[in-house]
């Protein structure tokens, strides 16, 4: 018994999902898919090799349905480990977390900060600020939840502190180019909500959130949304091809770098002026 349990939410993932739950053999004692009305196998996959499934609609966005997911899965490990479908645990990795989930117990160390390889077009990125990516994926269950972000969400810690984990666990983002920017679409719809409830409503507290995620959100919230729109597009393109050598991971790298500046990113910049207009235009 490792006492962690692992949540997965899922919509269409059957050519992830058998690859992620088979790695966490071992290493999670549960693991609950949180579907939100897959049409493909995914529940099927998932059944079969022994996941307990839960149905969720409709799908907010992340932190909504993750936070529901902590409070109907009935969680009664000490530990919840938060992973995506896309996502693979090394045995190293696997080996890590079980012995760092039971050393830090009975202590204030609430939550870990584990590292992502990225792959994309099947390279794994290894520069463009892509390397290592960071994330808090474990914690104690009622020491954490999502902060209510539509994008950009990251677990914040009620109380204690977080340590990092060394090894890397694996992430597949790329499916084919139509999901890539299907899903980016979407992304960049969410991104738009979020720029302005932020704005509405206001920050989480920095000071709150674990060393990575309060990097990014004073980038997000200082700097770029600062910048004018559609010019931040292209400095962020320079800044992960050139500055960050995101040249040097090839054709994927450049594949990757471009289509998250100047498509993600100009597609939010253009989502953002589409709204400021229609917000003048409801005014008058």
């Amino acid at each position: 018994m490792t006492d962690i349990t692992a949540i997965i939410l899922t919509k269409n993932e059957e050519v992830n999902i058998e690859r992620c739950i088979k790695s966490l053999n071992g290493v999670v004692d549960r693991i609950c898919v949180v579907d939100s009305g897959s049409t493909d196998h995914t529940i099927e996959i998932a059944k079969n090799l022994g996941a307990e499934i839960f149905n969720h609609e409709p799908f907010n966005h992340y932190a909504a349905q993750f936070n529901w997911a902590l409070d109907n899965v009935g969680v009664k490990t000490t530990w919840v480990y938060r992973i995506d479908a896309d996502e693979v645990v090394t045995p190293e990795l696997g080996e890590e977390i079980v012995f760092a989930c039971k050393e830090h117990q009975n202590d204030d160390v609430n939550g870990f900060v584990m590292k992502f390889r990225i792959a994309f077009m099947g390279t794994f990125l290894k520069h463009g600020g892509m390397y290592p990516f960071y994330n808090l994926t474990i914690f104690k269950f009622g020491k954490g939840r999502y902060e209510n972000r539509a994008m950009g969400e990251h677990v914040i810690l009620s109380e204690g502190k977080s340590l990092d984990l060394k090894n890397d666990c694996l992430h597949y983002d790329f499916k084919s180019l139509d999901a890539w920017i299907n899903k980016h679409n979407w992304y960049a719809t969410r991104e738009v909500a979020d720029y302005f409830s932020t704005r509405t409503i206001g920050q989480a507290d920095p000071n709150t959130l674990y060393h990575e995620a309060k990097k990014t959100s004073k980038l997000r919230d200082s700097l770029y949304y600062r910048m004018p729109k559609f010019l931040r597009a292209k400095l962020y393109f320079w800044y992960r091809y050139y500055l960050k050598l995101g040249f040097l991971d090839g054709k994927a790298g450049y594949v990757h770098a471009y289509l998250q500046a100047y498509w993600f990113r100009f597609l939010v910049d253009a989502k953002i002026m589409e709204q400021e207009m229609k917000n003048k235009h409801d005014k008058k």
